[in-house]
């Protein structure tokens, strides 16, 4: 059998954004929405998933689920990350935070919604993986760097919006202090068997709503003590 060209995967991603769409719709209860952004649904469109796997599972990047891309880590399955997307709501001139890059694709996603993203990663070969392949696909507003995310990145803060893609009991105080005030974060809050996709907005006054939405699992976020 031959290889699927580019015509064959650009089908298969818009049938993504379909499945997304159908998924949104049926979730509709839990997340306060039937539809997501428009934005969010050109960059799911846009951004070749298939190139953010490994190889041999290039051929299922469009099916709406995680894959695994190594160190026990997965690619997020594409509703969630568009819903995260569409619940952080990043606009053209904002500075995002990002903690967990993986191997790029919720990192270049962002990167077609936002001003300027800074994205951490605690693993050193999906850093470098995820840098090479942003700059081969010509992303030029995206800053890559090796850490733990869980203390932010305070050279670049403060941060308008703050996305983290690993689950934790609590938001990490770093970070909320990061967040600019009327900013945004959004991650999945909770213990292994109870993480909910959480959004937490910070106020004029420094003070937090949070707002804990649907049933999520994620691999827990990794510190350096």
């Amino acid at each position: 059998m031959k290889a699927m060209n580019e015509s064959h995967l650009a089908i298969l991603r818009r049938h993504m954004v379909e499945l997304i769409a159908i998924h949104t719709d049926l979730a509709s209860d839990e997340i306060g929405r039937t539809v997501l952004d428009d934005r969010v649904m050109a960059a799911m469109r846009k951004v070749p998933r298939h190139l953010f796997v490994p190889a041999p599972l290039a051929a299922y990047a469009y099916q709406d689920t995680p894959l695994p891309i190594g160190f026990d880590k997965t690619i997020s399955q594409p509703f969630i990350v568009a819903l995260m997307s569409d619940l952080l709501s990043p606009q053209p001139g904002e500075k995002v935070l990002e903690v967990g890059t993986g191997l790029g694709y919720q990192t270049v996603i962002l990167a077609e919604l936002a001003g300027q993203v800074s994205s951490i990663e605690i693993v050193e070969e999906f850093a470098s993986l995820a840098q090479d392949l942003l700059r081969q696909l010509g992303y030029t507003n995206v800053e890559i760097r090796v850490g733990d995310g869980s203390r932010g990145w305070l050279e670049r803060a403060p941060f308008d919006k703050i996305l983290v893609t690993a689950a934790a009991d609590m938001a990490p105080a770093a970070l909320l202090d990061q967040l600019k005030s009327g900013g945004r974060l959004v991650m999945p809050l909770g213990p292994e068997e109870m993480q909910r996709l959480t959004v937490i907005d910070k106020d004029g006054d420094g003070q937090t709503r949070v707002r804990s939405l649907l049933p999520v699992r994620f691999s827990r976020l990794e510190t350096v003590t």
